[in-house]
């Protein structure tokens, strides 16, 4: 699934493609990717610009005149990209939004997970509670040590799956908090409430950094992930930990393993973050 960095990487694309265009009309070929009915999904976006393209943890806000905000999930393989009108349709294009300008704006989806959802702008938290749930974004601003060491110290719960949860933080998928937990030297099974006040610190540092570095790099490829452009991303080249199990820890030379936590491949290094005590037979019995 596309994290913060993919999505974010998406939007500077869009924002440099579209925004700006107005809408001729749409043509929807899955009714289920969109809400409302597609009927009335099309009706409501003929003539309206492009104002803006924002971005909300892993959503697209595209802001339209009118007061009105389509909000965009990508899920696992949702892209978009723009063609000249007429061009030939992939396989898997699902929504067309015709430009006035002589282009199509096209979102195509191998598994037709992706969806979008028209609202009034300014209810987008009310209308998707799931977005309306999301914790801080990972930035310098939003992310605070003093957030961090209330909420981490709420729960027992371990580390990995708990900077998963996006009510905590907003954005951080499976690559990036491996990541993030390998650059910190923290064991993905350590209980979020043991960490101390100088590993909170280490570890705001490393994803504010993290996901500010993997913005920069347009992202990370590891299955079909593109951005509006239709170029890959290359960040998946600057990972130290994500996918190199068996491999030598590259600041110690341990092998690397990889273990399953929450139901999630996850991937840390023996030396560098030890295992707490009894975590690892606790995970057995589960």
């Amino acid at each position: 699934m596309p994290e913060l960095p993919e999505v974010e990487t998406v939007r500077r694309g869009l924002t440099r493609l579209v925004e700006g265009a107005t809408i001729d009309h749409v043509d929807v070929f899955y009714a289920k990717m969109v809400r409302p009915d597609a009927e009335e999904f099309t009706a409501d976006l003929i003539g309206r610009k492009i104002e803006r393209i924002d971005r909300r943890g892993k959503y697209l806000l595209f802001r339209f005149s009118g007061g009105l905000t389509m909000v965009s999930h990508l899920r696992m393989e949702g892209k978009y990209d723009v063609q000249p009108e007429g061009s030939p349709l992939a396989k898997h294009t699902h929504v067309v939004f015709h430009l006035t300008d002589q282009r199509e704006l096209r979102y195509n989806d191998t598994r037709k997970f992706g969806r979008m959802r028209l609202v009034p702008t300014g209810t987008e938290d009310e209308a998707l509670p799931s977005l309306g749930k999301l914790g801080p974004e990972p930035t310098e601003e939003s992310l605070t040590l003093a957030y961090m060491q209330t909420i981490f110290g709420k729960s027992h719960k371990v580390v990995k799956p708990f900077l998963l949860d996006q009510s905590r933080i907003a954005g951080l998928g499976n690559i990036y908090v491996d990541e993030v937990l390998w650059l910190s030297k923290i064991n993905p099974l350590t209980p979020a409430d043991e960490l101390t006040v100088d590993q909170l610190k280490t570890l705001r540092r490393s994803i504010i950094d993290e996901i500010s570095q993997a913005i920069q790099g347009h992202g990370t490829t590891v299955h079909t992930f593109s951005n509006a452009f239709g170029e890959t991303g290359n960040f998946q080249n600057s990972l130290h930990v994500y996918g190199h199990e068996g491999e030598p820890c590259e600041r110690c030379g341990t092998e690397i393993v990889k273990i399953k936590v929450a139901q999630r491949g996850t991937h840390y290094c023996p030396h560098c973050q030890p295992v707490p005590a009894g975590a690892l037979e606790a995970l057995d019995h589960d």
